[in-house]
């Protein structure tokens, strides 16, 4: 790696990971850098603004329908013929004009019925749900852990579970959901559920808050099939594509990202490890709760290492390196997928205040500076960034600090290793005398030993037990 004067390391400025809205909560790069409350207020001002325009279209494509039947019925007064010949022309324009009818009663419904507040249960089930292709035993201990969370509240818990369940069924049948609207569908019956939660428990925000967390839990255990990397996006795609990505980056080090962290020292390396677990365990949890949990819990390990690191208390700037560098080595699963997933179901107040926000937000900035690392960003020339990606080469990984090894170019180097060989020569002279003087003391007998005659004939025997006295065997071989 080329040696520079001065290195330039990744930084963010934290102002720019608030939304661009200047509200003060977390953005995120899914919503074009605003939080959840203001892209989904101008989410819904688009969509609102979109039914109206479809409207006016339907409307002025009736009157032209109207109008041209119309005349057509004026033109089939003037004879029989012309009476054959209107009657076509009077079936398609009646089609016409309830095709458009048709469609403008949709919009018209569209309008009164925003997504998300449509709870009611179908009354014919269709062939096949997502809900079938829930782990049956999962979805029940879910269904049986929030209907145990909410028997103590009696009849508000009675409200708010005929809620939840009617609201699963409504958006399980409605198979042609695609993965945007599925989420703008459950983000409206977030906050219509906590609105009216906030009238029921008045000066109670926490336990709002541990209502919404058991209503999120329950929601996406039963529709995780259906909204966890749903065929309509190209979720699969980008996995792919950050996973090779990230293979590709294999050979960067923490010293190319100036990430603050010392890999010898034990407590380090291990801290560094479990931050490495966490972020891979992260894609065996199924609520969006539980997956941003593990970013946290991740995190904080990587706070610990820098602190051990530094022997002082980590900064903000010295986070997002070594979050890198930790993405890099654990090169997690389904890393976009799961990005995707909490952005699109997770209760937006998490993601967009706390720890849990920040440490998300901050995750997502990673994610975009590993798909736009150059050379420049890791302190490289071009040439050495494209003989590593191409694996042409390999940087040299610096010796860790704790072992050193004699160099040909240290002054001192040379008489100390002439003392040392001198001490040894002299160490092993002063060794030897005395142990030829012991073993010259030695009297050693070198005589062949005596041989047993144990299987002679002239063996005294008369002493042994009859037992064990030798006997003549008279027989003969055969």
């Amino acid at each position: 790696m080329t040696s520079k004067t001065e290195r330039r390391g990744i930084y963010v400025d934290q102002a720019a990971l608030l939304c661009k809205k200047g509200c003060g909560f977390f953005g995120n790069s899914a919503w074009g850098g605003l939080c959840s409350q203001c892209h989904r207020e101008i989410n819904q001002k688009s969509r609102a603004k979109q039914i109206e325009e479809d409207y006016a279209l339907a409307e002025r494509l009736q009157r032209e329908e109207e109008a041209a039947y119309a005349g057509n019925n004026q033109g089939a007064q003037s004879g029989s013929s012309s009476t054959r010949v209107g009657k076509p022309e009077e079936k398609r324009s009646s089609q016409k004009s309830r095709t458009v009818s048709t469609g403008k009663k949709f919009f018209h419904t569209f309008a009164k019925t925003p997504l998300g507040r449509d709870v009611s249960v179908p009354s014919q089930p269709a062939p096949t749900t997502s809900i079938s292709k829930q782990p049956v035993v999962e979805s029940d201990q879910a269904s049986k852990q929030f209907i145990d969370f909410l028997k103590p509240m009696q009849k508000p818990g009675r409200e708010i579970f005929t809620q939840c369940h009617a609201f699963v069924h409504s958006v399980a049948y409605k198979k042609d959901l695609g993965a945007e609207d599925l989420s703008e569908s459950v983000q409206d019956f977030y906050q219509n559920l906590a609105d009216r939660l906030h009238s029921v428990f008045k000066g109670s925000p926490e336990r709002v808050e541990a209502v919404m967390d058991e209503v999120e839990k329950y929601i996406t255990l039963q529709l995780y099939e259906q909204s966890f990397c749903p065929e309509s996006t190209d979720d699969e795609v980008k996995d792919l594509a950050i996973q090779k990505r990230i293979r590709a980056l294999h050979w960067v080090t923490v010293e190319m990202l100036c990430a603050p962290v010392k890999e010898e020292n034990p407590a380090v390396s291990d801290s560094l490890d479990k931050a490495i677990t966490d972020i891979i365990e992260m894609d065996s949890r199924h609520v969006p709760r539980d997956k941003l949990g593990y970013v946290t819990r991740c995190s904080k390990h990587i706070f610990s290492a820098i602190k051990r690191s530094k022997r002082e208390a980590a900064s903000a700037d010295d986070f997002l390196p070594v979050l890198i560098y930790v993405v890099l080595r654990a090169n997690p699963p389904r890393l976009q997928s799961n990005i995707q997933y909490i952005t699109r179901f997770c209760n937006p107040r998490r993601l967009m205040s706390g720890e849990d926000g920040y440490y998300f937000t901050n995750l997502c900035c990673a994610i975009a500076f590993i798909e736009k690392l150059d050379a420049q960003s890791l302190n490289l020339t071009p040439e050495e960034f494209e003989l590593y990606m191409s694996d042409q080469a390999s940087p040299e990984r610096p010796q860790p600090s704790g072992i050193s090894f004699p160099s040909s170019s240290s002054s001192q180097s040379g008489p100390r290793m002439g003392r040392l060989e001198n001490d040894l020569i002299d160490w092993g002279d002063g060794v030897e005398a005395p142990v030829q003087d012991v073993l010259g003391g030695l009297q050693l007998d070198s005589s062949a030993p005596s041989t047993s005659a144990i299987d002679s004939d002239n063996v005294d025997s008369e002493g042994l037990p009859p037992p064990l006295q030798p006997q003549v065997f008279a027989g003969q071989l055969r």
